[in-house]
């Protein structure tokens, strides 16, 4: 009787979160590293995109070694229509109020009070701007998260082919290790000649 293999698969939540860690990490002690031997950002940036080209390259290596699959199991999120958030009914023309209180006595408490009621206001916009802040930024996490888990989707999509072969993984690792990191060490390198 012929049993067949259990193919091994990594969760996508898993590989995000440790995605997150390494990249952290990895920015944190080359940033803290640099600081110590007194190295410029495009060094610093240089290494840690070495650092993190590496392990990408061992992770995808075993995943192709070891004919590893991708599982996605992060939740799925509702995909919002046009007009769905903030509808259609969007000021025309918004003019901004004036500020002329006079003078005397009563024009300066007006300012006063005008002056405590602006600095509230702004407390509240810096408020909503942080919230906002922090929206785009779960928003940037999401879509990195889904480049990264179909760029490694494609990359153990070809685990078939590679199980039990370590030249074939290391080659596809490699090839793909240069199409993921290149273009940003590209960008690195361009932006340093400028």
């Amino acid at each position: 009787m012929h049993q067949s293999e259990k193919k091994n698969y990594f969760k996508g939540k898993t590989i995000f979160i440790i995605s997150i860690l390494v990249i952290t990490t990895t920015f944190l002690s080359a940033w803290l590293n640099g600081m110590s031997y007194n190295r410029g950002v495009t060094t610093n940036l240089y290494l840690s995109l070495s650092i993190i080209g590496a392990i990408l390259f061992l992770f995808m290596t075993y995943g192709l070694y070891t004919g590893a699959g991708l599982e996605d199991n992060l939740p799925k999120f509702r995909s919002y229509k046009k007009g769905e958030f903030f509808g259609d009914d969007t000021p025309g023309n918004f003019e901004m109020p004036t500020s002329d209180v006079g003078d005397g006595i009563a024009g300066f408490l007006i300012s006063i009070l005008l002056w405590i009621l602006m600095t509230i206001a702004m407390i509240l916009l810096f408020i909503l701007l942080e919230a906002l802040f922090w929206f785009t930024l779960f928003i940037l996490i999401l879509m990195l998260y889904w480049i990264f888990f179909r760029a490694l989707k494609l990359v153990f999509s070809r685990s078939g082919k590679t199980v039990g072969n370590i030249v074939l993984s290391i080659s596809y690792s490699i090839t793909y290790t240069i199409l993921y990191l290149g273009w940003i060490f590209l960008i690195v390198f361009l932006a340093d000649m400028l």
